[in-house]
């Protein structure tokens, strides 16, 4: 394979971080989440019967649809190109119900707990590698096997380019691995507000499609749906592997998540407290929602060529991703998004994988690998989202339209 390298490997085996994720709806169906399974014991409502399938976003979607109705898209988009970190003023100009919006939506919830988002960060640093892996190409070959969150993707602006959504994609990505995601000078609370705006735009525009059949798009049913194709798939695939996590880490992690959750518009009392009730919504909410579509199908082909290109530019190593990928995600979900069976790579993929991953733990107990590992990742996270912007800065945009096709 020309030009093949560990390091090319760890590049695109993100799956350029997935080109799907959370960045994009996924789908309504199952039941809603039982009385005492999610957030802080609370679950769905009992006082008000409110069921995730039938909420959306009401402090996000009616500045969306203000902003798109009164053809402000792209003065909007042109002023929020300048703000980028999260301590920093929001630009002049903005239409007054906008700026509203984003003030309260950038602060933290109360309950967030500064003290264990930097352990978070701890733990990201010492299992970047998996994290990058699981993230990119596992989380976005489960987004192509979600039907609603699949032909969401593929009918609106971003799957007419699914390179550049990718790239604003893996921006999220990024930004929550960053050491310092949720203090002033990081970026992760201006990319969730801005992914939030995103949603509630597509809310408004993808129901005006003719190709769109499903009704309001990216509900909280929807947005819990995709947000355990990320934290949740990520802690069970680490605890299948047997890698070393402790409980503190184990919280911390899950504390960012929730954190992210309530960032990206999920409503508190819908957000799992603990990884107990994390398993459980996952399968009350995710497992229904599998299914094959052509939409997903073609978009999972897109995301592993466009991978595979990045490590060569003939494609080659497309048999080898192919093989990986079916191996994160297990043949159920591979077969919906129709990955290919390779008879080569497949069982060498899962012989060596888990022999890598063992010593890849017992390096990590020697002086400076840490610190090592997570210069590596670091570059390649960077890497990646240069492959996939062209080297061009990544901003997150409100679409003012669906596919233009």
């Amino acid at each position: 394979m020309e030009g093949f390298s560990r390091r090319k490997m760890l590049i695109v085996s993100g799956g350029v971080l997935g080109g799907l994720g959370m960045a994009g709806p996924a789908e309504a169906s199952g039941s809603g989440l039982g009385a005492g399974e999610s957030g802080h014991g609370a679950g769905v409502s009992e006082a008000d019967g409110s069921d995730p399938r039938w909420v959306w976003d009401p402090d996000a979607d009616p500045v969306a649809a203000g902003i798109l109705d009164r053809g402000q898209v792209p003065e909007v988009n042109r002023l929020l190109r300048t703000w980028t970190r999260n301590d920093q003023p929001l630009p002049a100009g903005l239409p007054a119900d906008l700026r509203a919006f984003v003030e309260q939506a950038r602060n933290l919830p109360t309950w967030a707990e500064q003290s264990t988002l930097d352990r978070a960060a701890g733990f990201v640093e010492n299992k970047g590698t998996y994290l990058i892996l699981l993230y990119g190409l596992g989380g976005g070959m489960l987004s192509c096997a979600i039907p609603n969150e699949a032909r969401a993707v593929y009918y609106s602006k971003g799957g007419a380019d699914l390179k550049d959504r990718a790239a604003k994609t893996g921006k999220l990505g990024y930004d929550i691995q960053e050491p310092n995601a949720f203090r002033p000078d990081g970026h992760l609370l201006v990319t969730a507000v801005k992914t939030r705006l995103v949603h509630a735009a597509v809310r408004h525009l993808l129901p005006q499609s003719p190709y769109w059949k499903q009704g309001i798009p990216i509900s909280q049913n929807d947005m819990l749906v995709t947000w355990h194709t990320l934290p949740t798939f990520v802690m069970r695939k680490l605890t299948e592997w047997r890698v070393r996590i402790t409980p503190a880490e184990s919280a911390a992690f899950l504390h960012v998540w929730r954190v992210t959750a309530h960032m990206l518009g999920i409503q508190d009392h819908f957000i799992p407290a603990t990884w107990e009730a994390v398993n459980a919504q996952s399968k009350q909410v995710l497992d229904p929602a599998l299914a094959r579509t052509r939409e997903g199908v073609d978009l999972a082909d897109q995301i592993l060529t466009i991978s595979a290109k990045g490590i060569t530019p003939s494609g080659s190593t497309r048999p080898l991703l192919n093989a990986l990928a079916r191996y994160l995600v297990g043949d159920h979900v591979a077969d919906l998004a129709a990955i290919p069976r390779e008879p080569v790579w497949g069982p060498l993929v899962r012989t060596g994988f888990p022999a890598w991953v063992a010593l890849r733990e017992n390096l990590t107990l020697l002086p400076l690998v840490p610190k090592i590992a997570w210069t590596i990742d670091e570059a390649v996270r960077k890497y990646i989202l240069f492959y996939l912007s062209g080297g061009k800065q990544i901003d997150i945009e409100i679409p003012d339209t669906n596919r233009p096709s």
